[in-house]
This record gives C-alpha cells, structure tokens and sequence, in this order.
C-alpha cells in the first residue's frame, strides 16, 4: 500500500474495483491505524470491501456480526463452563483430598480459591471475536459486520475496546493487541450511529456506481461476459434504479443476473428474457409486477 494507485491495482488484483474514493478511505485506515465505518445500501460491496483487503494484506479475516442482543460475553469472551463442570466433576474426589487436612475454615477456603484459580485460566477460556482479533501477534482484518442493528450499550463497549485495541479480563489482566487490527465497521444505516463512534473511525459511504464503474464491477466478476449484454444490462439496472421501486437492484443483484443471464446462453437482452430473470434483480413480487409493462420501454432507453 505504497500509495492509494498500487491499492486500487491491489483490490483489483484480488477482484474488487474500487473508486478511487474508497481507495483513498482504506490508505488512511491502514496508515493512520483507525477504524473505518462504511456505510451505504445492501449489496453495494461494504462486507467485500473488507474481505477483498484481508485477502490482499494476506491476513486472516475476523468477522462478528451484530445483531440485537448482542452483549460483551459473545463479542469478546466467556468461560466454558461445561468443560469447567466437567473437570469439578472428575477432580472432585481429589479436592476432597486436599481440603481434608486443612487445619481451619479460613485454610480450607484459601486452598479451594487457589483451585478455582485453575478453572478461570486460559484452558477454559472462549474468544469470541474481538479478542481473537486482538490476540493475532501479526495483525488480522476485524469486520463488525452491521453494527447498526446492535444495541447503543454494545455500541459504546465496542468503542471503549477500539479506543486503546486493549480489554482487561479480571481472571487474566490486560490484553494489549500487539498489531492493531485493520477494522471494519459496516452499517445499513438502520438506525443512527452515534457521535462519538463516528469521531473514532474514517467515515466511507460507497454508493451506487455509475454505470462504467458498474460494468468494470461486472466484468470482473463474470468472466467471459460479453462487452455488449455487459453494457445492455448495466443499462438496463441503472433504469429500474429510477424507478419507484420497494428495492433497488444492488451491485450483487447486477452481478448475479449476469451470471444467469450467462447460464441462460443469451448474447443480447430480449424482453422475453428479461421477463424471465426479472426474480433475479427484484426481490418483491410487486416490484416485479411493476416492471413488467415497462420492459420495452427500459431496454430502449440504453
């Protein structure tokens, strides 16, 4: 990542075209060791974004996905418990043993802490994902994968840890990331994020492409596509896009019709084939119905 052209070749070695905007965010992440947020609509390419980075540093990727509930014990760690009754179960007899001869309560119970000891180290912990994250020596690429469909109270965890990449297990001490991790934080923009995990992070928000950078996008992901049926239904996506539409065709959505479009054996769009993968692009059967009538009509404005 010598400068922000090699990272747009770089991308686009491991498959993802990126504009030269988003290069730039992702130069300033790495080099400036900060979280960035990426924010935009379903399938314009936020997760890819950051498994295309992991694959072109080479680096294991770490991914956490949020969700309503999520607390502290499934983003950072928990204690096995099975495993810890298990062992109580088959050492039992032995504790018996060591606690026979204890002269008091108050030396029966020192020993017995010293024992629980063993239960509360690191055999019987579980990372969860931002301590593995922050116990890679070399470095990983964190995604936190929709962090607006978590609570405001994770929130503000989850940017006390980003804060020093450090968190403080009471059985363990601290854990201090030796490598910062290159985080990823991506958002559909369900609800609004608040201030101050925004000031922490690089803020990204990848829209929709304009239809050259769409039929490079295209290109790329379904080799062997001709120039013309890629320029055809780029054309034709970025029409239904200005339709009032319950939703739009993503960037996934225009890939996956090309591959079907491809499986199909077309060279060119027609309005019967078009009506036949229409299931491919929308979503919502009214939005189908929608459209419909209006297939001509879209394929001769290209």
């Amino acid at each position: 990542m010598a400068s922000v052209d090699a990272l747009i070749a770089g991308l686009a070695g491991v498959g993802y075209i990126a504009s030269r905007r988003i290069a730039t965010a992702l130069y300033m992440a790495v080099h400036l060791q900060k979280p960035i947020l990426v924010e935009g609509s379903a399938g314009v390419g936020k997760t890819e974004l950051a498994l295309s980075t992991a694959a072109l540093l080479a680096q294991p990727l770490i991914r956490m996905q949020c969700y309503e509930g999520l607390d502290e014990s499934k983003a950072l760690y928990e204690w096995k418990y099975g495993k810890q009754l298990l062992y109580t179960q088959i050492l039992k007899d032995r504790m018996g043993e060591s606690l026979a001869d204890a002269p008091t309560m108050d030396a029966a119970m020192d020993r017995l802490h010293g024992m629980g000891d063993l239960f509360f180290s690191e055999p019987f912990l579980e990372p969860r994902p931002l301590m593995q994250a922050l116990r890679q020596d070399a470095g990983c690429v964190l995604l936190i994968d929709e962090i607006d469909k978590s609570d405001e109270a994770f929130e503000a965890f989850l940017l006390e840890v980003l804060s020093a990449y450090q968190v403080s297990v009471p059985e363990l001490g601290v854990i201090k990331a030796k490598t910062p991790p290159l985080v990823f934080l991506t958002s559909n923009n369900v609800r609004d994020l608040g201030d101050a995990l925004k000031r922490r992070c690089l803020h990204l928000h990848i829209p929709l492409p304009e239809p050259a950078l769409e039929e490079r996008i295209v290109a790329t992901r379904v080799p062997g596509i001709e120039a013309t049926l890629t320029h055809q239904l780029v054309a034709f996506v970025q029409g239904l896009r200005t339709l009032d539409l319950r939703k739009a065709p993503s960037i996934s959505e225009t890939v996956d019709w090309a591959r079907a479009l491809i499986l199909l054996h077309a060279d060119s769009l027609e309005p019967a084939m078009v009506r036949d993968t229409l299931n491919v692009i929308l979503k919502f059967e009214q939005d189908i119905a929608a459209v419909e009538p209006q297939i001509v009509e879209l394929l001769h404005r290209r």
